[in-house]
């Protein structure tokens, strides 16, 4: 897909050079940082995740930070912690790598629930509190989370309220053979990341937010969005249906899809192409459904199949 606005229109060739075969993945990374949300990338070792979040921050000339997420992390390791300085009889605060404006949240799952924890208040508020005191993070603060579908040794499931700050979640998946003999050939001459020019900045971003959030809603497409939302709630093999921050984060990546498309209204297939990355994560199957070897994939998309979308 190519975007008519001049920045994104940059953005898009500028990690594409990096990231290989993957539009849809460039696409909807943009889309999260356009809504401002945060993107959670669930996929196997290998597969481009830490490359796609570096190239992003390198295109911004953003500042970018990475937690490498262990059992034995702490919440200060990432929100920082008072030292006592005795020249000044006095503690300073040294802020943790939260404290940035692009966060690589590496193997989220990794981290005890305590340490995940440490990271609702930023995604959700954009603060953080440490010791009594709110602490406000960058306007552009964007987390990249990635974890293993497969591996479960060693790690701990996102509890639904975490899983609920990220406004999606996709896989980039394996890149085609031409694909990935390209990517050899460009990796044999040189690391392209290495070569990567910013052409964007994060006040652009924050610029191009503000003109998502002015793309038109019609009653009808708000309405095609919470029917969807509600559907569910009821749907078979549903235990935990999405709520109304799923509608809204819906809502919000529709417009941010619409403003990459050069567009000042949101249509129903804006609603359609994004309603499984946004709205699937959020739900909780019951253990007949799992065993079953159904997924909340399907759920989304059969939803999307029965609905009828306005016209």
């Amino acid at each position: 897909m190519n975007t008519h606005h001049p920045v994104l229109a940059r953005l898009q060739a500028n990690l594409a050079q990096v990231i290989r075969g993957q539009p849809e993945a460039i696409e909807r990374l943009l889309v999260a940082l356009l809504s401002g949300g945060h993107l959670l990338l669930e996929d196997l070792p290998g597969t481009g995740k830490t490359t796609l979040a570096k190239a992003l921050a390198r295109s911004l000339q953003a500042e970018f930070r990475r937690v490498q997420f262990t059992p034995d992390l702490l919440p200060t390791d990432i929100l920082g912690v008072s030292v006592f300085d005795p020249g000044a009889r006095s503690f300073d605060f040294r802020p943790g790598p939260i404290f940035t404006q692009v966060l690589l949240a590496d193997e989220i799952n990794r981290a005890s629930p305590r340490t995940q924890s440490a990271l609702l208040e930023a995604m959700g508020e954009g603060q953080v509190s440490i010791e009594g005191r709110a602490r406000t993070l960058d306007a552009l603060f964007f987390v990249i989370a990635t974890q293993n579908p497969v591996e479960f040794h060693g790690t701990y499931p996102l509890p639904e309220a975490q899983l609920d700050r990220f406004a999606m979640r996709f896989a980039l998946g394996y890149l085609s053979a031409a694909d990935e003999t390209a990517v050899l050939t460009e990796r044999h001459l040189g690391e392209p990341l290495e070569h990567l020019d910013a052409v964007a900045t994060p006040q652009d971003i924050l610029a191009l937010r503000a003109q998502a959030a002015e793309i038109a809603v019609s009653p009808a497409v708000a309405g095609y969005i919470v029917e969807l939302t509600r559907a569910t709630r009821t749907a078979e093999g549903v235990l935990l249906g999405a709520g109304l921050r799923a509608s809204l984060t819906l809502m919000k990546c529709a417009q941010a899809l619409a403003l990459l498309e050069g567009l000042d209204f949101v249509t129903p297939d804006h609603v359609q192409r994004l309603a499984v990355p946004v709205i699937a994560h959020r739900l909780g199957l019951d253990s007949q459904a799992r065993f079953g070897g159904r997924d909340a994939n399907q759920v989304v998309s059969e939803l999307l199949e029965r609905l009828e979308p306005p016209r």
